[in-house]
């Protein structure tokens, strides 16, 4: 069984598990960097807001033993721990005033995105892209958002420079940034922080002075760690880690979630940068989810990143 046809395989016994509780459907979209992924959609009746299912981690679970029956059950329970009683009012996107101050940003590579840039507002920065979207809702169980098209900003009556705005003000309160060493991430001491008044207890943003050791790695992403390298094009954010470091850095885009901060004291060779940025695209990132193959660089005197 291919994963097409495990798609269709698990839509059929969903539904039949569902008991007319839900209607499961195929469904597929095109995602980051032009890529297609395929999923199920479970739509509750009465409900406006439903979650799609994609479906890749259990095919593979599939393909190492666990049967039809098992993973079906599986999402039947994810859905059920995620899934909406009440419908999302759709009437608060029809003004601007109803999600101005949901209105967030992500990163994207221009070159592989150049036919979905055509259809949402966008703000170039160095060989990416700036896009913006509305979150609707985040915690630790996940998170909905709506991307901001063109057809959004013309029925607001809004613009680019107006969505910029308030989405750099936003992003402060509802996707702080968080820094912290590659080691805390590794040890799993970074917690997820709900709140705009609460912080990891490791992030090195809230540190008044500049580290006294410097670690080899550091992480940057935001605090629900979705679309968190966008927080190298927050106001304030790539100076803050060069105080905290106290020196130029280097930057490596691990994937959209998040990026890798390497002080430039270490040492390390740029072309081993950017085949170690290859590697991990090539090896630990989904292709939806790769945001750059090559390494940037801050540095402190011009405030200025540029392309490595």
């Amino acid at each position: 069984m291919n994963y097409r046809e495990f798609v269709y395989a698990v839509e059929k016994q969903l539904n039949q598990k569902m008991g007319g509780d839900a209607k499961v459907s195929v469904y597929s979209a095109v995602k980051n960097n032009s890529t297609e992924r395929m999923g199920v959609l479970i739509e509750k009746p009465g409900i406006n807001i439903s979650p799609t299912i994609y479906l890749e981690e259990y095919f593979e679970c599939y393909i190492d033993g666990k049967t039809l029956d098992q993973i079906t059950e599986e999402i039947k329970r994810f859905y059920e721990s995620i899934r909406r009683e009440e419908s999302w009012d759709y009437d608060r996107i029809l003004q601007y005033e109803g999600v101005k101050d949901q209105i967030v940003f992500k990163l994207i590579n221009t070159k592989e995105n150049k036919e979905f840039l055509e259809t949402v507002p966008n703000i170039p920065f160095l060989d990416l892209s700036i896009v913006f979207y509305v979150l609707l809702e985040a915690g630790s169980g996940g998170s909905a958002a709506m991307v901001v098209n063109n057809t959004h900003m013309s029925r607001w009556d809004t613009d680019v420079e107006t969505l910029w705005k308030d989405a750099k003000l936003n992003v402060r309160r509802l996707l702080p940034a968080e820094f912290v060493t590659m080691n805390s991430a590794l040890k799993g001491l970074v917690h997820v922080c709900v709140g705009e008044n609460k912080r990891c207890k490791d992030n090195l943003l809230m540190e008044t002075e500049p580290a006294e050791g410097k670690d080899f790695m550091y992480v940057l992403s935001n605090h629900i760690r979705n679309y968190g390298a966008a927080c190298i094009a927050y106001p304030f954010i790539p100076d803050m880690i060069a105080h905290v470091l106290g020196e130029d850095y280097y930057i490596l885009p691990s994937s959209i979630h998040e990026l890798i901060i390497i002080p430039c004291s270490k040492g390390i060779g740029q072309d081993d940068m950017n085949s170690m940025i290859r590697e991990i695209n090539d090896t630990q990132v989904a292709d939806e989810e790769v945001l750059s193959d090559h390494f940037y660089l801050y540095r402190k005197e011009s405030g200025k990143i540029t392309m490595g």
